[in-house]
């Protein structure tokens, strides 16, 4: 009987201690779930402020820019360092070094987010620049209306555009060129390639052997109609008409083919001297200028059929 009471007792000694320990167990398991949602929490926060940021090139030349870009999500202030004192508060942008070197770019993202990149700045690259100038044009520079006229590039490429100048567009295309003039003048031909953009020049003098060279008119000896024809000329390549066709015209008709002929030229109390290509396409970039007045200087020289101007002297205005 005394045992039966004893078991009793203790099983309710049990039963009352039991909500204690299932509070206990519920207690350190919102604990741990807590910490663990804290714990992964703190993870989620630092992979979220991880920089986002990248740049193009980590060697470079000094004639290159390096272009640089942050993503970072959130970010709202930026601070690029360039290790040379350099800096930029931009998100993105381009910057070119200013000597060669090593340098470690630092960003710094938002104040506290900081990312670092290693540059190698190498000394430029001249053998781009130095294609413009291989390229050049060989070939005849004399040749007769109506027979064809064979000229070679010479220099790096693979597509080669050619510009005869008589028709103003690209005339041909390859590295070798056929061209044959209708007219006879001194044209300059230009040739560019996809290696080198800029232009090179070759002068071709073409004669018509059938023409009368002493048929040509000579200015200076009273000859109004020839000034006037000349002043005209002049006129229109300033109004923007065709230069091949007027510059060819006023060289095989007025100046005996010497494109060394000088121009002595007044516009407003100033006075300059250049010679006749330079100041006819002079005035294809000028806008609103009108020729006023035209004289011609000529000199005879030993066995010479005729005068040969070796002065023009221009007034004009704008």
């Amino acid at each position: 009987m005394d045992n039966n009471f004893i078991e009793e007792e203790s099983v309710q000694k049990v039963s009352k201690s039991n909500p204690r320990i299932y509070l206990f167990i519920i207690i350190f398991l919102v604990i741990a779930i807590l910490a663990g949602l804290l714990y992964f929490f703190k993870i989620y926060t630092k992979a979220e402020e991880k920089i986002s940021a990248k740049i193009n090139k980590t060697e470079i030349y000094l004639n290159e820019d390096l272009i640089y870009a942050d993503n970072t999500n959130g970010a709202k202030k930026w601070v690029w360092e360039f290790g040379n004192g350099d800096k930029s508060t931009k998100q993105q942008g381009t910057y070119r070094f200013p000597a060669v070197g090593s340098y470690v770019l630092r960003l710094t993202v938002n104040d506290k987010l900081r990312e670092q990149f290693f540059v190698s700045v190498k000394d430029s690259v001249v053998h781009s620049l130095a294609q413009d100038t291989t390229l050049f044009i060989s070939g005849s520079t004399n040749g007769i209306v109506l027979e064809e006229i064979r000229l070679e590039a010479n220099g790096p490429g693979e597509v080669f555009e050619w510009w005869f100048g008589e028709t103003g567009k690209v005339d041909a295309i390859g590295k070798s060129a056929l061209y044959t003039y209708t007219k006879p003048g001194i044209y300059k031909v230009q040739l560019r390639s996809d290696k080198s953009p800029k232009f090179v020049f070759h002068t071709i003098r073409i004669v018509d052997p059938t023409a009368d060279i002493n048929q040509l008119v000579t200015p200076g000896k009273g000859a109004q109609d020839a000034l006037n024809d000349l002043k005209e000329k002049i006129q229109a390549i300033a109004n923007g008409a065709d230069f091949n066709a007027k510059y060819n015209y006023i060289l095989s008709k007025y100046l005996c083919g010497d494109e060394k002929v000088k121009v002595n030229v007044e516009m407003d109390g100033k006075k300059k001297q250049m010679d006749i290509y330079t100041y006819l396409m002079g005035l294809t970039f000028s806008k609103g200028v009108t020729i006023n007045e035209v004289t011609v200087e000529s000199a005879s020289t030993p066995n010479a059929t005729k005068e040969c101007p070796t002065l023009i002297k221009v007034k004009q205005s704008k």
